[in-house]
């Protein structure tokens, strides 16, 4: 059996991985993320309130998944005429609180107030409005976000699609998308993820399209 390895000057772990550190700062959250360097595929996770930080190495499916399901967001806000930025990669940080990569996010509603940056401050901009999280190897909770205050966020498991709006406290699973509010993304995304991988993610998307057309 092959085991991650960890040292001063080395962080791998191999695909399907996930190593958790326990009783860990948020210096110590920063130095891994200096010292992950060339290997942008690992996701680093912190939670100041255990003081845990989850490292982990994503599957193959796993980046085919976030990347349907980004294509079919970007084919329900074509249909709406609504414009946006999206980022994958990205860290997102509050301070001694929480670190987390999502899997895809989008600005949406606030798209005009981080044009032309290359960073993201979270301190004087905005979260996303929308992130996705897909969950293979791991499992995200809506707390994983209390502190990033992201509006929405869509977790995907499979078959099981979730989606949590944040209220201003704390984050409700609900049944509908507040950005998407005529569609039942709900049924829609397991469906045509599936679909995805039965006929291909490009014929699959052409066909969401078609279906959004003839709505």
């Amino acid at each position: 059996m092959t085991l991650p390895t960890i040292t001063q000057d080395t962080l791998d772990l191999f695909p399907g991985d996930e190593l958790i550190l326990r009783f860990r700062t948020w210096q110590d959250y920063e130095n891994l993320l200096v010292r992950r360097q060339d290997k942008a595929g690992l996701r680093i996770r912190y939670n100041g309130t255990t003081g845990e930080i989850r490292i982990m190495s994503p599957l193959p499916e796993h980046g085919k998944n976030a990347d349907m399901l980004a294509d079919l967001v970007k084919a329900l806000l074509r249909v709406r005429g609504k414009d946006w930025e999206a980022f994958t990669p990205i860290t997102l940080k509050r301070a001694n609180q929480q670190g987390v990569e999502p899997d895809y996010c989008f600005y949406i509603e606030n798209r005009d107030r981080i044009l032309g940056k290359e960073r993201l401050d979270l301190n004087n901009d905005p979260p996303p409005d929308l992130v996705i999280e897909v969950d293979l190897t791991s499992i995200t909770k809506a707390e994983d976000y209390q502190a990033i205050a992201t509006p929405e966020l869509w977790i995907y498991r499979r078959d099981n699609f979730l989606i949590y709006q944040f209220n201003g406290q704390q984050y409700q699973e609900c049944q509908t998308s507040y950005h998407f509010p005529n569609s039942d993304v709900k049924k829609l995304i397991p469906q045509y993820i599936e679909r995805g991988w039965q006929v291909g993610s490009s014929l699959m998307l052409r066909e969401f399209e078609q279906f959004l057309a003839d709505l």
